[in-house]
């Protein structure tokens, strides 16, 4: 099937390049960009929402973009078992939304954070994961001031297996020296209780190229290649 991915584009989005630049030219997915206020989701099998400062980062990180038409799309598609992934300001905006639980607050050193870090995949079920190990590492990128990962249902989180990622060291092992920007319980990222839907601060399009990597790891090309899969399998 001729599989075709939307990238959502807001005022400020600076990574959206960067992920058309992967998919399209290194895992052959047909991927377009596309503005949030023309954005149709019945037109594509999946969508991305890339990292960057939308709307400027104003009044709070992704909370005006969380209010943009292309959300309602986002939600239907989610009805529709299409995946949607949101990758750093991404995260932060579908967490505004109400589509992935918990907040992401400034990093508890007050500064932004520029690194390739460590995450272990904890669900490797989501439509982002399947085609990982669980409890395997991913050496991965971040690059943000506002990752802190924060909610007041952890249990629940936990019960639900929706923690799918956490900072970790290169043993696995977590510890405040392996969590860089003071998240709670060192978490990375989180889906939907559906796992349709995949929120994470790591850039994974930064990490799909080995050239970029400084292990020469192409970690990243693994959630879209979990997107491809389960996109076909839908099918």
């Amino acid at each position: 099937m001729n599989i075709k991915i939307a990238i959502i584009q807001f005022p400020g989005s600076n990574c959206d390049l960067d992920a058309l630049h992967v998919l399209n030219n290194v895992m052959s997915i047909e991927t377009k960009l596309i503005w949030h206020n023309d954005f149709k989701g019945s037109q594509f099998d999946g969508a991305i929402l890339p990292g960057g400062f939308s709307f400027g980062d104003y009044l709070r990180s992704g909370i005006i973009a969380a209010h943009s038409p292309a959300i309602d799309e986002a939600r239907q598609m989610l009805k529709e078992d299409k995946p949607i992934i949101g990758i750093c300001n991404g995260f932060q905006i579908l967490t505004e939304a109400q589509l992935l639980p918990g907040a992401l607050l400034q990093n508890d050193s007050l500064k932004f954070i520029c690194k390739w870090i460590k995450i272990r995949v904890e669900n490797n079920q989501t439509a982002f994961t399947n085609q990982m190990k669980s409890g395997s590492i991913l050496n991965i990128p971040i690059a943000h001031g506002e990752g802190r990962y924060f909610t007041d249902n952890l249990k629940e989180l936990e019960d639900n297996n929706q923690i799918v990622f956490k900072y970790v060291d290169s043993n696995g092992e977590m510890g405040e020296s392996s969590n860089p920007n003071g998240s709670l319980e060192n978490i990375a990222g989180v889906c939907d209780l559906e796992q349709k839907c995949l929120g994470l601060m790591p850039h994974p399009e930064r990490a799909s190229e080995s050239i970029l990597s400084p292990e020469s790891t192409t970690h990243g090309r693994l959630f879209f290649e979990s997107m491809k899969n389960f996109i076909e399998k839908r099918s």
